[in-house]
């Protein structure tokens, strides 16, 4: 396994202090990462004005057969654009399988199988993207930013998304409210 793969199906989560106040408390799954660079999608924050039933009423797509929770704020790159983070159980023409753990899907169809109750068991949209070029997250996170967590279904799907930060971290044994949000030097 190379170094570059070894990020897919991981969480990404935001150090304290940061600096980027677009990424505090960030939770992103990391769908892929190669040699061209890595996407995820932020799963620890939504879009409070913006339901599920909300988005398929602007695509005319019947919502009967989908609950209607908040759409997650995935990231900065591209806001407009929809993805849905699923199960495995579910899969259409562009779907991204993730590390065995996961799809992604960006593609209408899976927004209609959602909508008719014939989409994946589990599922979570988002609008954007986090993105990196070649190199740029390895970068990133030698700089002590960013802290890996094991990605797992139960945060993904069962945990309230302003939970799975303090989620991830407790899943580690870690106690956030000991994280210091600056780093020393020796």
């Amino acid at each position: 396994m190379t170094t570059a793969r070894f990020l897919t199906g991981q969480f990404l989560l935001a150090m304290p202090g940061i600096g980027d106040p677009r990424f505090e408390r960030s939770v992103i799954a990391i769908c892929r990462h190669d040699e061209e660079g890595a996407l995820g999608i932020g799963i620890g924050r939504t879009l409070p004005q913006l339901s599920v039933h909300k988005l398929l009423e602007q695509f005319k797509i019947d919502a009967a057969g989908a609950a209607d929770v908040s759409v997650h704020a995935g990231g900065p790159v591209e806001p407009q654009r929809g993805f849905v983070l699923h199960s495995p159980d579910w899969g259409g023409q562009d779907t991204l399988h993730v590390a065995g753990k996961w799809c992604l899907s960006g593609t209408i169809d899976v927004l209609r199988a959602i909508g008719a109750g014939a989409g994946p068991k589990h599922w979570l949209v988002a609008l954007g993207y986090a993105g990196w070029g070649p190199g740029q997250l390895e970068q990133e996170m030698t700089r002590h930013g960013w802290h890996l967590a094991e990605g797992n279904d139960p945060i993904l799907y069962e945990t309230e998304a302003a939970q799975r930060w303090d989620a991830c971290f407790k899943a580690q044994g870690i106690d956030p409210r000991w994280l210091a949000s600056a780093s020393g030097s020796a």
